[in-house]
């Protein structure tokens, strides 16, 4: 079908070109989500490797080539050009379409995409709308929304059908953008294009997302009224139930899945499982994950890990280490997610013997270094306020190569906040600051530790803090006012605020001029030393 001349004129329109960018907001839609798994650059390759060489003998393919490249910086033109000049066939496109799709799923996007560029170049290589939204999708991954955007509307007409629009369509959900998404549904519904129930998922998962739950039941009834619901749609509606805690409306979503003749997968029993737990409903939740594990199996490996988080929210014991031994059977490995996950399993069921023992197994057989793993054993000493454990056991870490990340050093922070550790709760707030490129202030700790500093009045923690807060560029006017109020109890005038506030560009409110004036009447403070 011709696409209408009249979408191009979709990006010029003022409603989408005048968006405001939002916040991503940071709310869970449930297990439905991707999830994604942490491997290392040399274990994706050897993984697309492995699956090349296992369906060519071993033989030395152009797959392979491809998938052995590993590093971003290498070319996969250069790649293909260099087999067709050994005097191979050329590449067929079914054989570059598998291709791209193994580089994908061991997230190789730049490499899939530089594949999708070269078929583009080949004139004797007939390419489909289909064969365009992968490429758009890439485009969208590696080079951003804009790049994609105008990918679209240089596309020929007929290339702009329905995968493509849907293509763009998902670049907008990923990218948060509500009102771009909403209005290229309404072009998309005006060309027949929403003949399928995928579009109609993306904007469910959108506003979920965005918690405009209300808008999910009108969109679902839309969707049957042009096509039939997947189980995606309905895991999707079961999620949105979920997020308005509404168990009688997810029952009556699973009996009309199981009325339209769709089997339910393991996202839709993991999903109720959570809802029941939530609403204390112990023996339902406990029917629900007994068919969630019928549903799982070495095909949907990361249901495993769902399991295990399950079972240890309804204190499971005996079914965390039964589901850890079958995964154990069933893969040759676990990955770094899975070790995060059973370790933080035993921690939460009060296991941290089980943990410790499970924490050196990872570090025996897992070359990834990854902190996130480390961190689970930080946060559970710190818990249990054995700090100098926690300190020897991170500092164990360091001399075996794992490096500290921001989460680490946030840990510390709180901890010793806890402690009311002046000293050490600033150390570590500066280390975690440093340890990031820019920071995103953190209104709670801030709060804590003037809370902490103005009950102990501890003039010297109260001129760190601002010190560290100025450098890292997040002084305003509640935070010098916090300041002074530590001055106020101690009796105390600070120096110079004014000064340094008009040198911060911080302004002055009713609340500032109180405080000034009322240690102005105070004795000069002894921390001259401390002001940069």
């Amino acid at each position: 079908m011709k696409f209408p001349i009249r979408f191009k004129n979709l990006f010029n329109s003022r409603i989408l070109v005048q968006l405001s960018k939002r916040e991503m907001l940071h709310r869970s839609i449930g297990t439905y989500r991707a999830v994604v798994r942490y491997f290392s650059v040399k274990a994706a390759a050897q993984t697309g490797a492995a699956a090349a060489a296992s369906s060519n003998g071993g033989r030395d393919t152009l797959g392979r080539r491809l998938l052995s490249l590993v590093y971003p910086k290498r070319s996969a033109v250069i790649a293909i050009n260099k087999w067709k000049e050994e005097g191979h066939a050329p590449p067929r496109k079914y054989q570059l379409n598998r291709i791209v799709r193994e580089l994908r799923k061991s997230k190789r996007y730049k490499h899939a995409l530089e594949v999708c560029e070269w078929m583009i170049l080949q004139q004797d290589m007939k390419l489909v709308p289909g064969d365009y939204a992968v490429h758009l999708d890439l485009i969208t991954k590696v080079r951003g929304l804009n790049s994609a955007e105008k990918f679209f509307e240089d596309l020929p007409d007929r290339m702009r059908s329905q995968p493509t629009c849907t293509a763009l369509l998902h670049a907008y959900v990923q990218n948060n953008l509500v009102d771009k998404a909403e209005a290229l549904m309404l072009k998309m519904s005006e060309c027949g294009y929403l003949g399928c129930p995928l579009p109609y998922n993306h904007m469910i998962s959108l506003y979920i997302s965005n918690g405009k739950l209300e808008k999910v039941p009108k969109l679902i009834q839309e969707l049957k009224m042009n096509t039939l619901p997947d189980v995606v749609t309905f895991n999707l509606w079961l999620t949105a139930c979920a997020s308005q805690n509404d168990v009688e409306t997810a029952e009556r979503v699973l009996l009309e899945l199981k009325k339209g003749k769709i089997n339910p997968d393991w996202v839709t029993y993991s999903t109720l499982t959570n809802l029941y737990l939530k609403n204390a409903c112990l023996d339902k939740a406990g029917s629900m994950l007994k068919e969630m594990e019928n549903q799982t199996s070495r095909k949907t490996r990361v249901a495993y890990s769902s399991l295990l988080s399950l079972h240890t929210n309804m204190g499971n014991k005996d079914d965390v280490n039964r589901i850890w031994k079958k995964m154990e059977a069933n893969f040759r490995k676990m990955n770094d997610n899975e070790y995060i996950c059973m370790i933080s399993s035993l921690v939460k069921l009060g296991n941290f013997a089980g943990a410790e023992n499970l924490y050196r197994e990872w570090e025996s057989v897992s070359g990834t270094n990854d902190v996130r793993v480390s961190n689970i054993l930080i946060a559970s000493y710190i818990n249990q306020d054995q700090m100098e454990m926690a300190e020897t056991f991170c500092n164990q870490i360091v001399q075996k190569g794992i490096n500290p990340c921001y989460t680490t050093w946030e840990l510390f922070t709180w901890g010793y906040l806890q402690r009311k550790d002046v000293e050490k709760f600033l150390d570590y707030l500066a280390k975690a600051i440093s340890s990031v490129k820019r920071w995103t202030l953190d209104q709670r700790l801030v709060q804590k530790a003037f809370e902490i500093i103005e009950e102990q009045v501890h003039i010297p923690g109260a001129e760190k803090l601002l010190a560290i807060l100025r450098n890292a560029g997040h002084v305003n006017t509640n935070i010098y006012n916090q300041f002074l109020k530590t001055y106020a109890k101690a009796g105390q005038m600070p120096l110079i605020v004014t000064e340094r506030m008009r040198k911060d560009n911080v302004k002055l409110d009713e609340e500032t001029h109180r405080l000034l004036d009322l240690t102005s009447k105070m004795c000069v403070g002894d921390v001259s030393r401390i002001l940069r």
